[in-house]
C-alpha cells in the first residue's frame, strides 16, 4: 500500500495533523487523553493491541504487553513489525487482539464505517475496542463555529463523527457502547492557552462529572456476549414419568 495514492493521501493526512498534535493545545488534548485511556489500558494489557493514532502513540510506557503500530506508509513506520494496509483491510486474523485503538482516523478517511467494522472484525470477543473523536457539540468547536476566524483550529479533522452515529456502526456489527468519557475541557472565551492553570480547573471538573461538552470523547465498544442457553422447564411430564408418579401416588395411598 505504500505507493498507492490512497496510501499518499493519508500520509498527507497525517503530517498536516500533526502541526496540531506538536502545539500547546493538542499537547494538552493528548495528555487528557493518555489520561483517560491509562485505566483500560492497563486492564486490557495481557494480549496484543493496535493502534491506529494520529497523534503521538498513545500506549508507550503503559503495560500493553505488545503493540502493534498502523502507519499508512512504510516511510512513517516507527517499528520493523509495523502494520503497513489499508485500514479498511487490516492484515490480520479474526479475533486476535486484546484492544484496538482508533485515535481519530474515522474523521480523515471516507470509507470510516468500512474501517470501524474492520476493527471491530480483529477485535477479540473478550477484547475492547475504543475510538477518539472530536466531539461535534464541545464548547470550543461551537465557539469556532460561530465565531470563526478567531482561536484557530483544533486540527486538520474533516468530519466529526457523533457518538450516536458510531453506536449504530458499531451495532451493525454486534458491538456495544459500554462507556463515553469526554476530555478536553476549555472555552476559548474564558480559557486561553496563556492561563494553563484555567485549563486544569475545567478539565478536572468536566472530566470528573463527564460533561458531554469536551473537545474529545473516548468511546469503549465490547462484542455483544451470546445469552447462554437456558433449558426451558416443560410443565408436563412424559407418559413414563408420569405413570411412575402416579404409581408411587397410589403405592403410598394406600399403604397409608
Amino acid at each position: 500500500m505504500s505507493n498507492s495514492p490512497t496510501a499518499d493521501a493519508l500520509k498527507e493526512r497525517l503530517v498536516r495533523s500533526q502541526r496540531f498534535w506538536t502545539s500547546s493545545a493538542g499537547k494538552a488534548l493528548n495528555d487528557a487523553q493518555r489520561a483517560c485511556l491509562g485505566p483500560v489500558a492497563e486492564e486490557h494489557s495481557r494480549g496484543h493491541c493496535l493502534e491506529m493514532s494520529m497523534s503521538p502513540a498513545l500506549l508507550d510506557g503503559s503495560a500493553a504487553s505488545h503493540t502493534i503500530e498502523w502507519v499508512p506508509t512504510r516511510d512513517q513506520a516507527q517499528r520493523p513489525t509495523s502494520l503497513i494496509c489499508p485500514p479498511s483491510e487490516l492484515a490480520l486474523p479474526d479475533a486476535c487482539l486484546e484492544m484496538t485503538i482508533i485515535h481519530h482516523w474515522l474523521e480523515h478517511l471516507p470509507n470510516a464505517e468500512q474501517t470501524l467494522h474492520e476493527a471491530a472484525r480483529v477485535t477479540a470477543d473478550h477484547g475492547i475496542l475504543i475510538i477518539f473523536g472530536f466531539n461535534p457539540l464541545s464548547v470550543h468547536h461551537l465557539t469556532r463555529r460561530f465565531v470563526p476566524g478567531r482561536w484557530g483550529k483544533s486540527g486538520s479533522h474533516t468530519q466529526r463523527h457523533p457518538v450516536s452515529r458510531l453506536t449504530e456502526w458499531l451495532a451493525f456489527v454486534d458491538f456495544t457502547v459500554e462507556r463515553v468519557d469526554y476530555c478536553g475541557f476549555h472555552c476559548p472565551l474564558f480559557c486561553s492557552t496563556k492561563k494553563p492553570r484555567c485549563r486544569e480547573v475545567l478539565e478536572a471538573w468536566g472530566r470528573r462529572l463527564n460533561v458531554p461538552v469536551g473537545e474529545s470523547y473516548v468511546l469503549q465498544a465490547q462484542r455483544k456476549q451470546p445469552q447462554s442457553p437456558s433449558q426451558r422447564v416443560k410443565f408436563g411430564a412424559t407418559p413414563s414419568t408420569a405413570s411412575h408418579s402416579l404409581g408411587l401416588a397410589r403405592g403410598n395411598s394406600s399403604a397409608a
